[in-house]
């Protein structure tokens, strides 16, 4: 879960370019090529070249290769780059065999999950190893198959070390994946800060929630406003989204899957940069602007010398505060225009509202195209 974080009045630049990184699935691969090669041709190799979905050839370090039972065991570290993932530095590994059947066979070994709820890409009751890792790793074993002049299956066993207590730090065990880690990825690398397992995590979360029932769901910045949240529309677990800072990830996936309501909650720093238009509220990539809250101030009524204090201010709590001494309601014209950057791309099919809370968890502001702002702001 993402804290309340304190806002920030600068960005923080970075003196060297960031490093990508490769996906879960991209390690599950070069596994399964390195023990593909030593169970056909004897090879022990330190290095699986693999080709990801749109055609580019990355190295991948193997770590550990041997005869395992009746099948090879491979193990490689996942190198997530400069990206703040939970599995950088993980130990992925792939216990690879022939199958008397044909066709790929995917298991879950320990430290990977299994699905559990409807709504996810896989079905009930499959190991979490998402359709395009599937295919790539297919993909690597029928080339190398056919280059051994093999016809029948594979029995794919998929771990990652500590897997399960790594699933702890994730959405995981909310999305109804059980046991362990998702082994993940769309394109096969994972770009610097684009946190795509997060974000990954997010949709599915909508999708999980909708395909159970819920029309209903509260996307929220922290533990705090969750709770808030929680409280306020005595919502299910399933139906509270952890977005953290990605409010763009939700916001843009409603496009594809509406629901019929969606409920942001955040701390009012988080909410007033979303009324400021960014998408991604984390300090890396915005900051507080206080040109703009003392704009705002002024719209809800404060004289030059109050603008002139929110300008000046080193918190965005403490231009609210000072606003509030001042019996004006900065947070409802904050979250009013949030709900209108919100609004330009979650489509009117879905009913939008927007909350924002104090550091103590209090609400300071609502505001709801839908029902015109009559909620009551339950303290």
């Amino acid at each position: 879960m993402w804290p309340e974080s304190a806002d920030a009045s600068q960005n923080a630049s970075p003196v060297t370019p960031l490093r990508s990184g490769l996906t879960t699935g991209s390690c599950a691969t070069a596994c399964a090529v390195a023990a593909a090669r030593k169970l056909f041709f004897n090879e022990s190799i330190s290095c699986a070249s693999i080709t990801l979905p749109k055609g580019k050839i990355v190295d991948l370090p193997i770590v550990y290769l041997s005869p395992a039972g009746a099948g090879v065991l491979a193990k490689t570290i996942k190198d997530a780059g400069d990206d703040p993932d939970v599995t950088h530095g993980a130990t992925v590994f792939v216990h690879l065999a022939l199958s008397a059947n044909s066709g790929m066979h995917f298991r879950a070994e320990r430290g990977v999950g299994t699905v559990t709820r409807s709504g996810l890409a896989l079905a009930v009751g499959e190991p979490a190893i998402n359709p395009v890792p599937r295919q790539m790793i297919s993909q690597h074993l029928q080339g190398i198959a056919a280059g051994a002049d093999y016809h029948g299956g594979f029995d794919i066993g998929i771990g990652i070390e500590n897997g399960e207590a790594l699933a702890l730090k994730t959405m995981n065990p909310r999305l109804g994946i059980l046991g362990g880690l998702s082994v993940l990825g769309t394109s096969g690398i994972v770009r610097p800060f684009s946190c795509s397992a997060y974000i990954a995590s997010i949709h599915q979360g909508i999708d999980v929630a909708a395909s159970n029932g819920y029309e209903h769901i509260a996307a929220s910045t922290g533990n705090q406003s969750e709770d808030y949240i929680r409280r306020h529309y005595q919502l299910a677990d399933m139906a509270l989204i952890e977005m953290g800072d990605f409010v763009g990830a939700v916001l843009k996936y409603l496009r594809r899957k509406p629901i019929a309501k969606l409920s942001l909650c955040g701390g009012f720093g988080k909410i007033s940069k979303l009324a400021a238009g960014h998408l991604d509220l984390h300090s890396r990539a915005s900051s507080i602007d206080f040109m703009q809250l003392a704009d705002w101030a002024a719209q809800a009524g404060a004289n030059d010398a109050l603008c002139s204090q929110v300008k000046n201010a080193n918190t965005s709590i403490k231009a609210l505060n000072l606003c509030h001494a001042e019996g004006l309601d900065l947070a409802a014209v904050v979250c009013n225009q949030a709900l209108v950057q919100a609004r330009r791309i979650v489509p009117h099919t879905t009913e939008l509202e927007v909350w924002a809370i104090n550091r103590r968890g209090e609400v300071v502001g609502h505001a709801s195209d839908f029902s015109a702002n009559t909620t009551a702001l339950a303290q």
